[in-house]
């Protein structure tokens, strides 16, 4: 089986809607962070304006932001609270030309295979589902993208309590099957004390059993990588050389992790401020072109809101972006289709389970 791009298929601006339709209005806006009434909010779709009779794309688009237009006629998304005073902010709830504004959500479907609803909520997996149709096909996906795409994985702490999952995680991104990490406090905590102590929270990884004085594990491993100064800076302290975060490190694969409330330490590179790590993640999110997010429901849904369903390529080509999500609850699996992003495939497993089947499908591990 040969992995195909699906072809975008842009409006045809020639029918009588486009045609007939206003321009788009904007309105400036009077002080920074706050858009003005009536702005429209963005979508995970490719999203079309009216300006000076033309209709322009709006490139780099995500979820519940607002739509700048900037002075060279360049459309820039934008999270209102970054808006500032004087921007040039579009208007308009609609999204079928009656203001200038048309969503384009079917650009990658055939003809007569679209949906009668721009949003169709509800649409959940269950364990029940048959998924092997959808490993194979990722398998397919990823040996394209790692080399024509740009591979992200949002990743919670459950791969580090496994030794299998960890290996197997460590082995794709050896073999290039990934271009970005996100992830939290604890993954990197988790494993990193994984990589030194063979334990995740005082657990032996392989055995599950608890160490004498486990517990002090991980705060150990915060310590000395605090004491190091930063994650590369510890892997060469204390000659660190297996792990999610060391492969990482060593393949040059940028990270992207962000606090929470309850996280010790945290490590030097964990980004504090969550409005910062979600600048930080949206700059990993831009350039991918799969994402795949495993087990960390809040990660998941900041990453789908920030993920938009298609990619202009620098030659102008348009391709579809794949966003995965896999987690042995149905119900944060289809939290993410619950708002709106259809674009998702979700997967009801173990997610140590999914890591190793894709790295053996993959044939980097046996």
């Amino acid at each position: 089986m040969s992995f195909q791009l699906p072809e975008y298929h842009h409006p045809d601006f020639t029918q009588e809607k486009f045609v007939n339709a206003p321009d788009v209005k904007y309105e400036a806006a009077d002080m920074d962070g706050v858009a003005p009434d009536n702005y429209h909010s963005t979508s995970m779709y490719p999203e079309y304006f009216k300006i000076n009779g033309k209709w322009v794309l709006a490139e780099e688009s995500r979820m519940d932001s607002s739509v700048v237009l900037c002075d060279d006629g360049h459309l820039e998304v934008v999270e209102n609270r970054n808006i500032k005073k004087g921007d040039k902010v579009i208007l308009g709830r609609t999204e079928k030309c009656e203001e200038g504004i048309y969503m384009h959500c079917h650009g990658f479907e055939e003809e007569g295979g679209q949906l009668e609803d721009q949003f169709v909520f509800r649409q959940g997996r269950s364990r029940e589902t048959s998924y092997a149709r959808d490993y194979d096909n990722l398998f397919e996906l990823l040996r394209h993208e790692r080399e024509y795409g740009n591979i992200v994985w949002v990743m919670g702490p459950a791969f580090s309590f496994d030794a299998d999952a960890r290996a197997a995680m460590q082995a794709l991104i050896d073999n290039g099957y990934a271009h970005g990490l996100m992830a939290g406090n604890a993954l990197a905590t988790h494993d990193l004390e994984g990589a030194l102590l063979h334990t995740a929270l005082g657990q032996d990884i392989y055995t599950q059993v608890s160490q004498p004085n486990g517990h002090y594990n991980h705060l150990d491993v915060i310590n000395k990588v605090r004491r190091s100064g930063s994650i590369p800076q510890f892997i060469k302290d204390y000659d660190i050389d297996n792990g999610i975060i060391y492969s990482c490190v060593k393949n040059h694969v940028p990270m992207v992790l962000t606090g929470s409330i309850r996280d010790d330490g945290p490590m030097p590179e964990v980004i504090a401020s969550a409005y910062e790590g979600q600048g930080a993640m949206r700059g990993l999110v831009k350039k991918s072109t799969c994402v795949i997010c495993l087990a960390t429901m809040l990660h998941t849904i900041a990453t789908g809101n920030m993920t938009p369903s298609f990619r202009v390529m620098p030659d102008g080509t348009i391709r579809p972006v794949y966003l995965y999500t896999v987690d042995a609850d149905e119900f944060v699996v289809n939290k993410l289709l619950d708002r709106g992003s259809l674009c998702a495939t979700t997967v009801v497993t173990n997610v140590q389970d999914f890591i190793t089947i894709v790295a053996k499908g993959l044939k980097v591990i046996d």
